[in-house]
């Protein structure tokens, strides 16, 4: 008996995290699983594979699912990259450092519709900011167009924009995120190694990055996830060319099929998994490669 209550006592503080997980992600998963195995208008054909075969021969799912492979592959490794540079130039100690943290901490702050906005209206056609900047409209600027782009009409510059508001929204996500395992690097090492000789290139790659390496594998597992499953910057700035997120709306509310939708939101979950399985073994192979350099 006692050893139960020891037990029960032990568990119980996670009791709050196991219930979030059953209401809200078991019992939604098990839901999204029958409605994607049930047909369309046929309450009664569960289980059947027909909504996923009608899926895979729908030309918009595999347009929308290469987008966000692309969005996700160029979008994870550059917001890994920005929130290092960041991090970087606030690590350091100088006159200001914590009014300019707090700059870099604005785009939070921002809700991630109105920057898709903001972003929206500076490239809008044919009046938008920049097409009046690149045509020289304003004073003393140069001409450097002669007619405005329809920014939002191409699929690379849509899918561009959506990024750029990506990384710019979620940055000092990472930049926090890297800053707290510089932190833990004891500064000591790093004064030895410049006193020793060692370059900042030398220092970056053979004493700080292997040791912020936990830092770096959670901001490419927390990005990654966020990319695959982003709405808002493809749907307001991307429009038509679809991505994963995007056609789970089209499919659930421009058409009514909520067993499409929940087909692609079950291909997502998968995609997010294998993607973190993926990311998990490149950081433990870099964390290899590193600590033999």
């Amino acid at each position: 008996m006692n050893r139960i209550q020891g037990y029960v006592v032990k568990v119980w503080p996670l009791f709050p995290a196991i219930l979030y997980l059953v209401s809200f992600q078991f019992i939604v998963l098990i839901y999204l699983l029958v409605l994607s195995l049930t047909a369309a208008g046929e309450p009664g054909s569960f289980p059947t594979v027909s909504t996923f075969s009608q899926l895979f021969g729908d030309r918009q799912f595999w347009q929308a699912l290469n987008n966000t492979i692309v969005f996700t592959v160029i979008g994870t490794p550059l917001e890994l990259l920005v929130g290092l540079f960041t991090a970087l130039l606030l690590y350091r100690s100088f006159f200001g450092r914590n009014l300019i943290r707090s700059m870099f901490l604005i785009p939070l702050a921002i809700p991630a519709l109105v920057t898709a906005m903001l972003i929206y209206i500076l490239f809008d056609y044919p009046g938008g900011h920049v097409n009046h900047l690149l045509l020289g409209n304003y004073p003393i600027l140069p001409r450097l167009i002669n007619a405005p782009v329809s920014w939002r009409a191409s699929q690379f510059t849509a899918m561009m924009l959506s990024l750029i508001g990506k990384v710019w929204r979620d940055m000092p996500i990472s930049m926090l995120i890297l800053l707290t395992g510089f932190n833990t690097i004891d500064s000591e090492i790093l004064d030895a190694a410049k006193t020793m000789g060692a370059t900042l290139r030398h220092r970056l790659f053979t004493i700080i990055l292997p040791l912020i390496i936990p830092s770096i594998s959670i901001v490419l597992l927390l990005r990654s996830v966020e990319m695959w499953k982003e709405f808002i910057f493809p749907f307001v700035l991307a429009g038509r060319f679809r991505f994963l997120g995007t056609l789970i709306d089209y499919y659930y509310n421009d058409i009514g099929n909520p067993h499409s939708a929940a087909a692609v939101a079950l291909v997502m979950v998968v995609c997010i998994i294998t993607t973190s399985m993926v990311l998990s073994k490149v950081v433990s192979l870099m964390k290899k490669v590193m600590l033999a350099v």
